[in-house]
């Protein structure tokens, strides 16, 4: 099965949040995203609603629930007490948590799964009560023992940072070393029973040599290389090339 395309919208946000106006439309871009066959949506509500304000995950939850109930609604963030209560007020198919600093410009490291064990294992048990699917953000160079601590204290899946490999666009033998070191990660927690996720800098130029190494990578969520694209080719199109670059056309 290829990887599934969830297109993350906070770029999207972001660029409307310069103007206090109602364009870019969030939830129109990520309806044409989904007509063009993206699996689901990615947002990543930040305290400060610097990029998808709070306001923003009922219509998306919305959209979803009326128009596209086959896709997947996927919210991402460090698991305070605010997130975990948007989590429970808007339900998404799938939560991926994060160990940012809440004032970060975006992710850039997975867990410490041995410093955060027992607080991932008390958050992963509220979310299972809820029924909601966990995936918990990992560095592409996590080994067999982090990877056990993810799973015992809940995760259904990790999602590799891919943060380094899609900086690496301008050192090709680099790049092959990082797209090495995720591959082995990923063929580990897959012996756990752990499914794969990727996110972070992933392109169409870059995806298709992550997608052959890792054949059973089960979602990828992409914002920032997928909103630039768009700006040229338009998100409709910009989602077909993704999805094509993940085998999925």
């Amino acid at each position: 099965m290829p990887a599934k395309l969830s297109v993350n919208l906070n770029a999207i946000a972001m660029l409307r949040n310069r103007r206090d106006l109602p364009w870019p439309s969030v939830t129109g871009l990520g309806q044409i995203a989904l007509e063009a066959g993206a699996h689901g949506l990615t947002v990543h509500p930040r305290p400060d609603q610097r990029h998808i304000r709070f306001s923003d995950l009922p219509e998306i939850r919305a959209l979803i629930d009326d128009a596209f109930p086959q896709a997947e609604f996927n919210m991402e963030g460090y698991p305070t007490e605010e997130f975990l209560q948007l989590v429970e007020a808007h339900q998404p198919e799938q939560v991926t948590l994060v160990p940012d600093d809440p004032a970060q410009a975006t992710s850039d490291h997975g867990w410490d799964f041995r410093k955060h064990h027992d607080v991932l294992q008390s958050v992963c048990m509220r979310l299972k009560d809820g029924g909601f699917r966990i995936s918990l953000f990992a560095d592409g160079d996590a080994d067999r023992e982090a990877l056990e601590l993810a799973k015992d204290a809940g995760a259904d899946r990790i999602e590799l940072y891919t943060g380094p490999y899609g900086g690496c666009y301008d050192a090709p033998k680099h790049a092959e070393e990082l797209l090495e070191m995720l591959g082995q990660t990923a063929d580990i927690a897959h012996k756990l029973g752990l499914g794969v996720n990727a996110g972070h800098d992933l392109t169409v130029e870059n995806l298709p040599p992550l997608a052959a190494r890792i054949p059973n990578l089960a979602e990828v969520s992409i914002g920032h290389g997928l909103t630039a694209d768009a700006l040229i080719h338009g998100m409709a199109e910009t989602v077909r090339r993704f999805r094509g670059a993940c085998g999925d056309l």
